[in-house]
C-alpha cells in the first residue's frame, strides 16, 4: 500500500494538462519536468466540462502528461490538487470524495514505468459512469483541441 505521503509525480489526463485551465491555476510555474504518459487498467469517460477516469480492465488506456513538481512546491502542489479533485486524504472510501488519489504505474514514451499519482473517480460515480457514462475514444481527451476546432 501507498503512504498518501508519498512524493510521487502526478499523471494528470484533462483540465490538468499543459495548456489547459486547471494547469494555467494550479501547476504553472511549479513543476521541475512534465512529459507524455499513459496509465493501462482506466477507462477515460467525458465528463461536463472535464474527463472522469476510472479503474477498468488490463487493456484499456489513458493519455496524459506525467508532472513532477519542483522539490519546494510538492507539498503545497499536492495540496492543491488533493482540493481541486475533492479528495480527503484518509477519509474513509464512500463519505464524499469525488475522486480518490491512488498509485499506478505511468509509461513514458520510452517504455519506462513510474509509479505516480492519479485521480480515479470514486465510489460510487465510478459505478453511475461505467453504467451510463460516454467513454473517450482512445483514451485521449482533447478538450482544448475540441473547444477551439470548428462546429
Amino acid at each position: 500500500m501507498t503512504n498518501q505521503a508519498e512524493r510521487l509525480p502526478f499523471f494528470v489526463y484533462g483540465t490538468l494538462r499543459p495548456g489547459e485551465t486547471n494547469y494555467a491555476r494550479t501547476l504553472r510555474g511549479r513543476t521541475a519536468t512534465e512529459e507524455p504518459a499513459r496509465i493501462s487498467g482506466a477507462l477515460l469517460y467525458e465528463g461536463p466540462g472535464y474527463p472522469y477516469a476510472t479503474a477498468g480492465p488490463a487493456h484499456a488506456v489513458v493519455h496524459g502528461e506525467l508532472i513532477h513538481p519542483r522539490d519546494a512546491d510538492y507539498d503545497a502542489v499536492r495540496t492543491a490538487l488533493d482540493l481541486l479533485e475533492g479528495y480527503t486524504p484518509g477519509a474513509p472510501e464512500g463519505t464524499g470524495n469525488l475522486y480518490e488519489r491512488v498509485a499506478t504505474e505511468a509509461v513514458r514514451p520510452d517504455g519506462r514505468t513510474v509509479r505516480a499519482w492519479v485521480y480515479l473517480a470514486a465510489e460510487p460515480l465510478a459505478t453511475r459512469l461505467r453504467a451510463t457514462g460516454t467513454p473517450v475514444a482512445g483514451g485521449h481527451w482533447t478538450g482544448r483541441a475540441a473547444r477551439k476546432s470548428p462546429r
